[in-house]
């Protein structure tokens, strides 16, 4: 593949990373408010467990798409650090492997994190 190719495919996968967000963000921002208003208090078992499970599988699948996103990037920098005479663009984004394993590594912690908080504004410390 050429090089503008190869640019324009890594930023559909940078693309993909941050479209991936955008169902959990909005499942965060719906148990945020709700949470806020304090309706979990009075809410049935069952309403607070319906709420965990979609933020937690909106959540799921959204690491899962971000983290093969990440993945494919990864092939696509080798392909990059391949080219014969690329610009300083190519060469800067072929230099970013350490920045695609630390965001593998962060949507997973940060998403663990996150849901542990979603766990403790739906259930409470009561």
């Amino acid at each position: 593949m050429d090089e503008v190719t190869l640019l324009k495919l890594w930023n559909q996968k940078r693309n993909s990373i941050i479209s991936a967000q955008m169902a959990p963000a909005l499942v965060l921002i719906a148990v945020s408010v709700t949470a806020a208003f304090g309706k979990f208090e009075d809410a049935t078992d069952g309403a607070k467990f319906l709420a965990i499970g979609i933020a937690a599988v909106t959540g799921i699948l959204a690491m899962i798409s971000q983290y093969a996103a990440i993945r494919e990037a990864e092939a696509l920098l080798v392909d990059l650090n391949r080219l014969k005479s690329p610009s300083a663009l190519t060469k800067k984004i072929a230099d970013s492997r350490g920045l695609l394993s630390l965001s593998a590594i962060a949507i997973v912690g940060l998403g663990l994190a996150t849901f542990a908080l979603v766990l403790w504004a739906v259930l409470g410390t009561a």
